[in-house]
């Protein structure tokens, strides 16, 4: 892939950026909104410019039905819950990152000389953003189906190296991280305390911790099977 750094306030950056799309863009405006990170904005505010956010508030929406298409039609047999599993994974901030970096886009992003020095082209949560501000902006510019055909040309990959079976199982741990970032604490941190009985019938005792606060503890006869356990009994306790 091309490595030269383009901005997208140029014809060419434009353009490149449309390339790696597969998207030729007939507003342009819109594209270059979904490209202005609102530090940019603050640090022009002699011009009339508008940030991201609007749009990836409305990308978010068009991922997320775009997305709960594609898995109802490609698992139709499986239960809400275990689409809602598999949706959850496919949209999280860390998979819309990836997205972003496979095309490049915090090259395209306009963000304050601030931002840029801190490292903001490179940032999980910024290129995100991004990432959904952009297919606001096609779904606005081309429609529904186009929209879901530049997503598809993306996410395909991901489709293809999900593990349907470990997804569609309890995973209290993912659900606890959750849980815990939505409250605003810590991640979970997993610690063996125990371990009784011979090597090959042996049990584990695992304490889950948050803000060094002991959530909870329990046993398994895998290190795996004690950190769901303690996961779960982490989630009745909170």
């Amino acid at each position: 892939m091309n490595k030269r750094k383009v901005r997208p306030a140029t014809p060419g950056g434009v353009k490149e950026l449309e390339k790696r799309l597969g998207y030729g863009f007939q507003n342009k405006n819109l594209l270059l909104q979904a490209l202005t990170h609102r530090s940019y904005v603050f640090e022009n505010e002699d011009r009339e410019l508008r940030h991201n956010e609007s749009l990836e508030f409305l990308g978010d929406a068009v991922l997320g039905f775009l997305v709960s298409a594609r898995v109802f039609l490609r698992y139709p047999d499986l239960s809400e819950g275990e689409l809602s599993k598999i949706k959850a994974r496919l949209v999280r901030a860390e998979n819309l990152a990836k997205l972003a970096e496979a095309i490049e886009l915090g090259e395209f992003i306009l963000m304050s000389r601030g931002e840029e020095k801190n490292g903001g082209r490179r940032k999980r949560t910024i290129i995100a953003d991004a990432y959904e501000a952009v297919l606001g902006a096609v779904y606005l510019d081309g429609g529904t189906a186009v929209a879901s055909e530049c997503l598809s040309r993306q996410m395909t990959a991901f489709f293809e190296d999900m593990d349907i079976r470990e997804l569609t199982s309890a995973d209290y741990k993912s659900a606890l991280q959750e849980r815990l970032h939505d409250l605003g604490r810590s991640e979970p941190l997993y610690q063996v305390v125990d371990e009784i009985g011979p090597d090959h019938l042996k049990t584990f005792v695992i304490q889950v911790v948050a803000d060094g606060e002991i959530l909870a503890e329990a046993s398994g006869g895998t290190k795996k099977e004690a950190q769901q356990a303690a996961a779960r009994l982490a989630l009745d306790n909170l």
